[in-house]
């Protein structure tokens, strides 16, 4: 008798079933992509505001962000930008102490995940360093606006936890919390937009 292993799969509204433990790139959409963010709150719902702050509006920041501080960068890395937290789709967005508690499997998950959907959107399944680092920078700089504009912190305490930006663009973006639909077709849109500029 073989034994029972749990489902690791997750079915999608586009009717695609990811293998959360070995995703296919073929089972990865971007309408699946753009819903699941839409609907993921950051910071756990901790922000003001009438709708929820989703990893959504949050993608199309440091996409944004990105584009500003290195304006040379191809358009494929713009892209890698705006899908940087993309395997949050499904397995969802958890605040830093609670990955740090979760240990080493979910960064492995993650990783899994996010090779799968760069190489569906061709993507480099890992990126370069440099890349990475660059994206990070964006990300990091769009924790200190969302920290200080939405999440309740103080500038002192933001500069503390989430390294001040020496990029002046933390003063010049507002964010503005929208309802998902709207969240969800503008990220859909930007991902349409950067894939038509590769071409």
């Amino acid at each position: 008798m073989s034994p029972k292993y749990p489902r690791a799969w997750q079915r999608m509204l586009s009717g695609r079933r990811l293998d959360l433990l070995d995703p296919s790139p073929l089972d990865i959409e971007i309408e699946d992509i753009a819903r699941g963010l839409s609907f993921q709150a950051r910071w756990n719902g901790q922000t003001i505001g009438e709708f929820p702050y989703s990893v959504a509006e949050h993608s199309l920041l440091v996409e944004e962000i990105f584009h500003v501080l290195y304006p040379k960068a191809a358009i494929k890395w713009r892209l890698a930008a705006l899908l940087h937290d993309a395997p949050e789709f499904v397995i969802g967005d958890m605040i830093s102490p609670v990955k740090a508690a979760v240990g080493p499997g979910y960064k492995e998950l993650d990783d899994r995940l996010m090779a799968a959907i760069h190489l569906r959107f061709g993507l480099p399944a890992v990126l370069p360093v440099a890349i990475k680092k660059q994206i990070k920078r964006a990300d990091r700089i769009s924790a200190w606006m969302e920290a200080v504009q939405i999440a309740g912190f103080d500038r002192g305490e933001a500069d503390k936890l989430f390294a001040k930006p020496t990029s002046n663009i933390a003063n010049t973006l507002k964010i503005a919390l929208r309802a998902p639909s709207q969240v969800k077709q503008d990220f859909s849109a930007r991902h349409q937009m950067l894939l038509n500029m590769l071409g």
